[in-house]
This record gives C-alpha cells, structure tokens and sequence, in this order.
C-alpha cells in the first residue's frame, strides 16, 4: 500500500461546475486520498444547461493512457479504482479489461463502480451496456453504488418496497460483489430519500439503512459525490454503518448549504446557482457531524 491512499477515478469531467471527476476529486483529496483522473467525456458544463459542448474519450484513448500507465508500473500505485459514467459498450468493456489488470497485479485493489445508467424511469446511456454490467462488471467490483432505478435494471426486480430492495441487493451479492449501497430511493412517502447498504460475508449479511428528508431541488453531481465519500469512509472504518452515515451526513450538509445559497439568490431558476457548494463545505467533509443514525436490518 502506498503512504497514502490512491485513487485511480474514470468518470466524466465538466470544465464548469460539480459533476463526475470534479465532484470526486476535491472531497477525496480532503480526505486523505491522492486522486488520478481519466475522464470518460469532457464537457463544458453539465446536460442540465440549455447548451453543452465538449469532447468524449474513446476506448483506444483509453488503451493509451492505462498502457503508459503499465509501462512505467504506475498502475500498481492504486489502493482504489473508481468509476462513473461510460457512454459506450466498447469503453466499458477496456475499462472491463482493465481492472481486471489491475487485480492480478494487486489482489488488494478495492474496485468501486457507480453504475451511471439513469435515473427516474430513464436510461442515461445505450441499453447494450446494461448486460455488461451484469455479466461482466458487477462481479470484478468490490462496492457498487446504484440508485433505485439502476439497481432495478440490473437486478431485474422492481424496487418499490423495503423487501424488494433486498431481493435486489442479494441479486448483485449472488453475482459476486460484496458490498451494495443503494445511495436513494423514495417509497411511498415522497418527502423521504431511503438509502441501503448491504456487506455479504458468504451467507451471512449485514444490513443498515439511513432515511433522511428530501430537499425541494435537484441537485446534479450527488451520485458521483456519494460514491467517493463511501469509498474513502469505508477505506477509513472498514463498516458500512459508519461509512454510510458519514456520506449520507456530509451529503445533506453540502446540499443543505447549497440549497441556502439557492434561496439567498431569490429562489431564481438558474443551473449555476444549484451547484454544490463543495469548497464552501470543506470543514463538513472533513469533520462530518453525524446527522443521521443508521437502522440496522
């Protein structure tokens, strides 16, 4: 293991804003971890803008970075890998190849893979990466991080109820990860976000979940934001109880501050004004005050 941690992070990147690798980096670092991008696309701001423009790394784009990464043994460097948003099926599977790479050089790597597919009912991204994320991703990952309707297309199973929500998660345990959060969900009850992390040791489960108050905004980058606060906060703990309510804490912290920042502006609606206020919290991702007691199952 390195002095300090390192991450190797392949997400999107925005020129503007908190989204993917922007959202990742700054709160890892604070935290502890040296942080290495690759950015699967570059933009120059996120899609919720009424323009974007920017640039998309292929998968030979791809090739070349991690082989002079391999030609120097920089790429044995890595405690992490961290992953977000792919566009193709191609890409997918070099990032496939990949970490499959990287853990035969070092069984240790701790691969955690945010499975950026979509979100309300609505595919983000082309169906064909659907099944390689199932068949192929999902059992070389060591934590996965889906949402509600991510974690429905790849378990196949409607997620609308507690119960359901475990048959899902026991669904991706049963393809060989052994640590699923579900980072939101919401139930019956539309004012309240559910979060659940389940740790599968052979037949054994441990199971813990937060329920917090969902805020009247949306807010883009949380995804990417929850999936490096989880990795660093189980690197730390090793415990999904104290991983999960230091992410889900400092989370409603920023958006909470970013939500005042919003309201202080005039309630105007305008993109910018709904970015995370990353920098502005720096002391709440680094001193997380536990708002939230997780519930175990």
């Amino acid at each position: 293991m390195p002095d300090y941690p390192r991450v190797l992070s392949i997400q999107s990147h925005v020129v503007y804003g908190y989204v993917g690798n922007k959202s990742a980096t700054f709160p890892l670092q604070l935290l502890g971890f040296e942080v290495d991008s690759i950015n699967s696309v570059q933009l120059s701001n996120h899609t919720g803008y009424k323009v974007f423009k920017g640039q998309v790394l292929n998968e030979k784009d791809l090739d070349d970075l991690t082989e002079g990464l391999a030609a120097n043994s920089l790429d044995t460097s890595y405690s992490h890998l961290l992953t977000g948003y792919v566009g193709n099926s191609l890409f997918l599977k070099t990032i496939e190849k990949f970490v499959s790479s990287l853990k035969t050089k070092n069984p240790n790597l701790i691969y955690v893979c945010d499975p950026v597919l979509g979100d309300d009912g609505e595919l983000y991204v082309p169906e064909d990466l659907v099944p390689i994320f199932k068949n192929a991703i999902i059992p070389l990952a060591d934590i996965i991080t889906p949402n509600q309707f991510e974690l429905e297309i790849l378990s196949e199973i409607k997620v609308d109820t507690l119960e359901k929500t475990l048959q899902a998660i026991d669904s991706l345990h049963n393809k060989g990860c052994k640590t699923v959060v579900m980072s939101s969900a919401t139930y019956s009850d539309p004012n309240t976000l559910t979060t659940l992390a389940s740790h599968a040791d052979g037949n054994s489960r441990k199971r813990v979940m937060i329920e917090i108050p969902k805020l009247k905004a949306r807010f883009t980058g949380t995804g990417d934001l929850f999936s490096a606060l989880f990795l660093a906060w189980m690197s730390k703990t090793s415990d999904i109880s104290a991983a999960l309510e230091n992410t889900v804490s400092t989370i409603y912290a920023i958006i909470s501050k970013t939500m005042q920042f919003y309201e202080d502006a005039g309630n105007d609606f305008d993109p910018k004004l709904l970015e995370l206020k990353l920098i502005q919290s720096k002391e709440e991702i680094e001193n997380p005050k536990v708002l939230f007691k997780s519930k175990t199952l």
